[in-house]
């Protein structure tokens, strides 16, 4: 195999900025390449994508989903409407001294509520999802809890994969397209984020 580089007789020693030029062009030249390939197959490739009915897509989407770890939503508890996320009064509610029994989001030191997502053109079109209800921490201070900013609340998110539902380029029927979401599992509490 010849060498990139051009061997120097004992004499002389190839000069590093003549490699390194030569090796830049090299990898220019795979570079263009690969980009002239991908030009002229990507047509070819997007008209194998199978495109579906509408009537079709919601069995489709139960069918490939399956191909892609999906984890289980949270069980037996109570969804709300999306709302806003922060406010004190939620925050306190779910702060009082909560039973031993009560689920985790309840008796967190950074408690979450659930709430329903909606995603148009998505399968599964709707999920739920964990909201932090408090900026700070619950703290016990004198057998009371109380919010204290020591610490912030920040959500916990894990990439869930959808099928998005995309028109075919012939303009009739439609494919599915995988795309991640991150979704908020739950609350966790952190030292807050100090820049020095």
């Amino acid at each position: 195999m010849e060498h990139v580089c051009p061997a120097g007789d004992q004499t002389s020693e190839p000069r590093e900025e003549t490699c390194i030029i030569i090796i830049i062009i090299i990898i220019m030249q795979i570079v263009a390449t690969v980009v002239i390939v991908g030009l002229l197959l990507g047509p070819a490739w997007t008209r194998n994508i199978p495109c579906y009915e509408e009537g079709e897509l919601s069995e489709i989407a139960n069918q490939k989903l399956a191909d892609y770890p999906q984890f289980p939503g949270p069980q037996d508890v109570v969804v709300h409407d999306t709302g806003s996320s922060g406010t004190v009064d939620l925050c306190m509610n779910y702060a009082g001294k909560p039973a031993p029994n009560d689920p985790t989001n309840a008796r967190s030191l950074s408690p979450w509520r659930y709430v329903r997502k909606n995603m148009e053109d998505h399968y599964p079109s709707s999920y739920v999802e964990a909201q932090c209800l408090c900026s700070g921490c619950i703290m016990m201070k004198n057998g009371a809890p109380r919010l204290s900013h020591d610490y912030n609340s920040i959500p916990i998110s894990q990439s869930r994969v959808f099928l998005k539902r995309e028109l075919c380029s012939e303009g009739h029927g439609y494919y599915l397209k995988p795309v991640s979401v991150d979704v908020v599992v739950g609350c966790t509490c952190a030292r807050p984020r100090i820049s020095f």
